[in-house]
């Protein structure tokens, strides 16, 4: 590949990502006023290689906490919840994305310590290049483990508090509990020029897409 055909390519690749992301905020911005969420934390896990979790989206909602890890994928997605790979089109391999999110709850429990009853739900969104071949029971509202289509977010995140109130039809978590702990999840946020970079750096030795 030429350096001007390397550099069309990263540049096409950015723009889908923008793209993903802007539709994203789009369904995240539907939701009801009271849910709050934030983007693009780095926020520490000691358990983490390289010592932090990057988490791309967090919703704030009065009965569960949803953690969003996003993918740009153009294929079909071959996963078992179970398998610790996954692979596009049948022949390139990708982590297992529910795996890499646990690490992010991880990180997020860590933070949120002194909130007790959290229920949290781990979504994978993918644009609508994706399809999906994966285990039924991660599209049906009784799973805390979720994969949706980008454009479907805010609907599976309504359907999902929908189904967790027949079970606590009061709120969990009060107005004034989810600012704090809004709040409590931005004070956590780096947002270090050099940390981040040194984040991806080490991501990017590893072979990793995120973490």
């Amino acid at each position: 590949m030429t350096q001007e055909k390397g550099i069309k390519a990263k540049v096409a690749a950015d723009r889908i990502g923008e793209l993903g992301e802007y539709k994203i905020n789009i369904q995240l911005d539907q939701l009801p006023k009271n849910y709050l969420y934030l983007s693009d934390l780095l926020i520490k896990n000691s358990k983490a290689k390289s010592g932090y979790s990057q988490i791309d989206h967090i919703v704030l909602t009065p009965y569960a906490i949803f953690v969003i890890e996003t993918k740009n994928y153009k294929g079909t997605i071959y996963g078992d919840r179970k398998r610790k790979n996954w692979s596009v089109n049948g022949k390139f391999p990708m982590m297992n994305p529910f795996n890499q999110n646990y690490g992010h709850i991880e990180a997020i429990k860590a933070v949120l310590s002194a909130v007790k009853g959290i229920t949290y739900v781990s979504m994978i969104s993918f644009t609508r290049r994706a399809v999906f071949k994966v285990n039924d029971e991660l599209r049906q509202m009784k799973s805390n483990d979720l994969i949706v289509y980008d454009t479907e977010l805010s609907d599976f995140i309504a359907r999902k508090c929908n189904v967790l109130k027949l079970v606590n039809p009061n709120p969990i978590f009060s107005d004034l509990i989810i600012k704090i702990m809004h709040s409590a999840l931005e004070k956590a946020n780096v947002t270090s020029p050099e940390l981040r970079n040194l984040h991806v750096d080490e991501l990017k030795r590893d072979g990793e897409s995120s973490n």
